[in-house]
């Protein structure tokens, strides 16, 4: 195989719903089997460049484009098949119910014959340490493994150009480690070419040559080998929100733990008749920043669901304090949807998932009006500067990039200020800027007397906010907090 070869004259896009352009003028050349990453702050159009190099942005519809973009000498929107795109969201990767058919579609389409098909198959859950029957069913596979899924399909296929959508966000440690030597093996076994967007550069140093980084409603603000851009601009980078090795983030916390809101007590969780955590004890108090941890497939989401009211657990009990209940029940599974409004908010691992209006002003608005509290527009004004997303008020929450629904989806939430903030991955899609001005919000509840659970493989979260630790082990019946 040899890779392909991306070239981009003056290219922009600017979405049907927008005034600005998500990109604009922007120029490069990408050869045959060069490894680039593509870097810039949140909303600097990345995802945006993916999905065209893919040919899936959309048609006259869906928005404007200038310039050209063209893959192998063809119009990136007639060159499809060419590439494989691994999308940001781990549930718009999954197309078929098992998953060996979700591996194999991208395969049919190609027309690739039937006996190959499989031996690509199980080559590719092999080499993404995905080890299930292939009649498993995708629903059942985690965030993380649905991720570990979608590439595997994409290595299937074979295409001479890998575009991949921050592929490791919601992977545990090793996950991490099994994806970036799998890219890199097959880079070097096939000599496709790679662009990957990633916050977290350190992820792929050793895997990528070149460093593209995209300027906002604009072109390309830097442009060269990774040692130079990094090392050259690495200061003045990192001041514009582009995460850059060697600049790690602080700030002061004043911790003072009070009285216990929550307590899990021979807690186990499952989804039908399958259990996938047991017997969890663990305790949420206010003042204090819980954060849980484990392997893709441990049951993290499961267990945060049932601690946020959402789910009733399998066996055991999740109590709230007296204090901190409604007089109805002591279990939050048991509560109307507004006696959780104001007591335990959760941010879902697909932002999506929790968006329900046509524009991001009155998605925030949504919240208070149902809890009937006072002064809602101001409320929605001071969550839309602090989050950064004033200039986004009026645009559809379906059409922002993956980090921007990130801080909407953490923003409703906050708006109804409940006691306990409950977040799975709340960090992903963020740049420097956006997530240093996330964590230091979600810091200030807890430090203020709220609380917050939240799961994450966030390395620089957890040291900041790891006040406590959950971590979850895949056998079922082990878990222990640090």
């Amino acid at each position: 195989m040899i890779g392909s070869r991306v070239v981009a004259e003056g290219w922009g896009w600017r979405h049907a719903s927008r005034r600005a352009p998500a990109l604009a003028d922007v120029d490069f050349t990408i050869e045959p089997g060069e490894r680039v990453l593509l870097l810039g702050p949140s909303g600097a159009g990345k995802s945006t460049l993916l999905a065209a190099m893919a040919g899936v942005l959309g048609g006259a519809d869906e928005g404007d484009e200038s310039g050209s973009l063209s893959v192998d000498g063809v119009r990136a929107v007639d060159a499809r098949g060419r590439a494989g795109l691994v999308l940001q969201d781990p549930e718009a990767n999954t197309i078929l119910a098992r998953i060996g058919d979700d591996v194999a579609f991208g395969c049919e389409n190609l027309q690739v014959p039937r006996d190959e098909i499989w031996q690509r198959v199980r080559r590719s859950l092999d080499a993404v340490g995905l080890d299930y029957p292939l009649d498993r069913s995708t629903m059942h596979l985690s965030g993380g493994e649905r991720q570990r899924l979608a590439l595997a399909g994409v290595l299937a296929m074979g295409t001479g150009l890998l575009l991949l959508d921050e592929p490791t966000a919601n992977l545990d440690p090793a996950g991490i480690a099994d994806v970036r030597s799998t890219v890199a093996r097959t880079l070097d076994e096939t000599g496709a070419t790679l662009v990957v967007v990633e916050h977290r550069v350190e992820a792929w140093y050793d895997v990528i040559d070149r460093v593209i980084v995209l300027e906002p409603g604009g072109g390309v603000l830097a442009d060269g080998p990774k040692d130079a851009v990094l090392g050259e601009h690495g200061d003045a980078l990192a001041a514009r929100g582009v995460w850059v090795p060697g600049h790690p983030i602080d700030f002061d916390r004043s911790r003072v733990v009070g009285e216990q809101l929550l307590a899990a007590n021979g807690v186990s969780v499952g989804f039908g008749d399958r259990i996938v955590q047991r017997d969890v004890d663990v305790t949420v108090s206010a003042g204090e920043s819980l954060v849980i941890t484990g392997e893709n497939g441990a049951g993290k989401t499961t267990l945060l669901h049932a601690l946020a009211g959402l789910t009733a657990p399998v066996s055991g009990t999740v109590d709230a304090a007296a204090g901190f209940a409604p007089a109805r029940s002591l279990h939050p599974h048991r509560w109307r949807s507004r006696d959780l409004l104001t007591r335990i908010g959760t941010v879902f691992q697909q932002p999506e998932h929790q968006f329900v209006a046509a524009s991001v002003r009155e998605e925030l608005a949504i919240g208070p009006r149902q809890a009937k509290l006072s002064g809602v527009d101001e409320i929605v004004g001071r969550l839309l500067e602090s989050l950064r997303l004033s200039h986004l008020a009026n645009a559809h929450p379906f059409t922002l990039s993956g980090g921007e629904q990130r801080r909407l989806s953490v923003a409703t939430v906050l708006a109804t200020a409940p006691r306990v903030l409950v977040l799975d991955e709340p960090t992903f899609g963020q740049d420097r800027t956006t997530w240093r001005e996330l964590a230091l919000m979600i810091a200030e509840h807890v430090d203020s007397g709220g609380a917050a659970v939240s799961v994450t493989h966030d390395e620089q979260f957890i040291r900041l906010l790891g006040d406590a630790r959950l971590t979850l082990q895949k056998s079922l019946s082990e878990s222990r907090r640090a």
